[in-house]
């Protein structure tokens, strides 16, 4: 499909579709024609792009997006795709007791301020 038609079937505009591209979330490939130089995605980016989007509303970074991306596009095996999920499940809320740690230490140094 060409990017007008992801971008309405995705809720994406052009330019994010194009940014993800460009960042290595999605591929495109261009249409053979004497007279145009049309992408066309596959329908799997549609998949990608409602992913994104609910991730990068949820906080994610466009780095932990492509360690999914780049993990799961050596296999479109998706107990392959639920592992590496899981594993950045765990990374993120190892990431969330060592902020929570931080905090707590702060939150005790200002305690004792006279």
């Amino acid at each position: 499909m060409r990017i007008g038609e992801l971008a309405q079937k995705s809720g994406v505009s052009r330019d994010t579709i194009r940014f993800y591209e460009r960042n290595g979330l999605i591929t495109s490939s261009v249409e053979d024609s004497e007279t145009n130089s049309y992408r066309n995605y596959e329908d799997d980016c549609l998949v990608w792009l409602q992913f994104f989007a609910g991730a990068r509303k949820a906080g994610m970074s466009v780095a932990d997006l492509r360690s999914i991306v780049e993990t799961t596009a050596e296999s479109c095996d998706r107990d392959v795709a639920r592992a590496v999920i899981r594993s950045k499940i765990q990374e993120l809320k190892e990431r969330a007791d060592q902020i929570g740690n931080v905090v707590r230490f702060l939150e005790h140094a200002l305690s004792g301020e006279s």
